[in-house]
C-alpha cells in the first residue's frame, strides 16, 4: 500500500492532508489523549498513545472486530475469542510500548512488533473467512477498497466513521473493509518501526540517555568536561 493511498508521508509520518504531526515518528505534544509525560533529565517524553495514528487505526479494527464477531461468527466460538484477542494485543501493544518508551526503547519496539504481529494474524483471520465462504478479497486498487481509503484520508477517523457500514453490511462486505483498515494499520506499525530503530540507532538507549545525563551534570558542576 502505498503512502499517497494512506494520506501520510513515509519519512515522518506527516499527515499531508491536514498538517498533523503523527506521533508513529515521535512522541506527541501536551494535547496528547493518553497518558503523555514530559521530563526534563534522562527519561525521554514517552506515551501519547492516544495520538498515535497507529493506535487510532488498531482501535477501529478492534471495535470493527468485536462488531463482526458479533453478527456473523458464533460468539462462543474458539474463532471469536482468538479475533477478539488479535483485535485487542495489535491495539494493547502499541500502548504499552508507547507507554514503556520512557525507560526502555527495546520493549518499545518489541511491543510495537508485537502489536504488527498481532493484526497480521487477525488479517489472516478474516481473509479465511473470506476464502472459506467462497467470497472474493477485494483487489487493493478496486473501487470499493479506494472507497475506504477515501474514509480515512483525513487522519482523523473513528469507529463512526465506519459504523454504518460495519453494522449493516453483509459480512464479505465487513471482512473486506476491516481487511483494509488493518493494511492499513499494519502499514502505519511499519513506519513506526522503521522509526524508532533509527532513533535507537541516533539516540541509544536509557543507559545512554543516563550517560550523557551524567556527564552533562559533571560539566555544569565543575565548569568542564
Amino acid at each position: 500500500m502505498s503512502e499517497k493511498e494512506n494520506g501520510t508521508n513515509g519519512k515522518n509520518g506527516t499527515d499531508r492532508t491536514n498538517g498533523t504531526y503523527d506521533a508513529n515518528s515521535a512522541h506527541l505534544s501536551h494535547e496528547s489523549h493518553g497518558g503523555h509525560v514530559y521530563s526534563q533529565g534522562f527519561i525521554p517524553p514517552h506515551g501519547g498513545y492516544g495520538a498515535l495514528l497507529s493506535f487510532r487505526k488498531a482501535r477501529i479494527v478492534y471495535d470493527a472486530t468485536v462488531t463482526f464477531c458479533a453478527r456473523f461468527v458464533d460468539v462462543r466460538s474458539r474463532t471469536t475469542d482468538q479475533m477478539v484477542q488479535a483485535a485487542r494485543s495489535g491495539k494493547q501493544n502499541i500502548l504499552e510500548g508507547s507507554q514503556a518508551a520512557g525507560t526502555s526503547a527495546e520493549t518499545e519496539i518489541k511491543l510495537t512488533n508485537v502489536a504488527r504481529a498481532s493484526l497480521e494474524e487477525l488479517l489472516e483471520d478474516y481473509r479465511d473467512f473470506l476464502r472459506v465462504g467462497g467470497h472474493p478479497q477485494w483487489d487493493k486498487d478496486s473501487r470499493e477498497a479506494l472507497d475506504v481509503r477515501r474514509l480515512a484520508i483525513t487522519g482523523n477517523a473513528t469507529y463512526e466513521t465506519y459504523r454504518t457500514y460495519v453494522e449493516t453490511r453483509p459480512a464479505p462486505v465487513v471482512a473486506n473493509l476491516v481487511i483494509c483498515l488493518i493494511h492499513q494499520a499494519n502499514y502505519l506499525l511499519d513506519q513506526q518501526l522503521r522509526r524508532l530503530e533509527q532513533d535507537f540507532l541516533k539516540e541509544g538507549g536509557l543507559r545512554e540517555r543516563m550517560t550523557r545525563a551524567r556527564l552533562d551534570a559533571r560539566v555544569r558542576q565543575t565548569g568542564h568536561a
